[in-house]
């Protein structure tokens, strides 16, 4: 999975923090509320992740309302899950994912693997 460029991650980060569909007018008056950006090049983005599959639309009136595919928290899984591609050993590359994690990180992997683990066994 490629990562996201600058205006496609700030676009979604929006859409993912109102967590409802919005017009390409909201997200640009909301993207200018901190920097100065066309409405032109927003519609073009958003009709870029929408063709590559990140953004669901629908018709409102004669305006296209855009919901996000995914969850953030799948797109950084899904980022994580290439970043392990790259590595040859994967075992290592989590050794040393995990000894950057914080202690709470640490705790909430363990339970993430308690939880898969539990779900694994009863759908055995």
């Amino acid at each position: 999975m490629r990562r996201l460029g600058d205006l496609e991650a700030e676009i979604m980060d929006r859409l993912w923090t109102w967590n409802r569909p919005a017009t390409v007018r909201e997200v640009v008056d909301d993207i200018n509320k901190t920097r100065p950006v066309a409405y032109t090049t927003v519609m073009t983005v958003t009709n870029i992740l929408y063709n590559k599959g990140w953004l669901l639309r629908g018709k409102q009136g004669r305006a296209w309302l855009y919901t996000p595919v995914r969850s953030r928290e799948a797109y950084a899984a899904a980022l994580m899950e290439d970043g392990l591609g790259e590595s040859k050993d994967r075992p290592a590359a989590l050794v040393h994912f995990v000894e950057n994690m914080s202690e709470e990180e640490q705790a909430a992997l363990r339970k993430a693997l308690r939880s898969v683990g539990r779900q694994a066994k009863a759908e055995s």
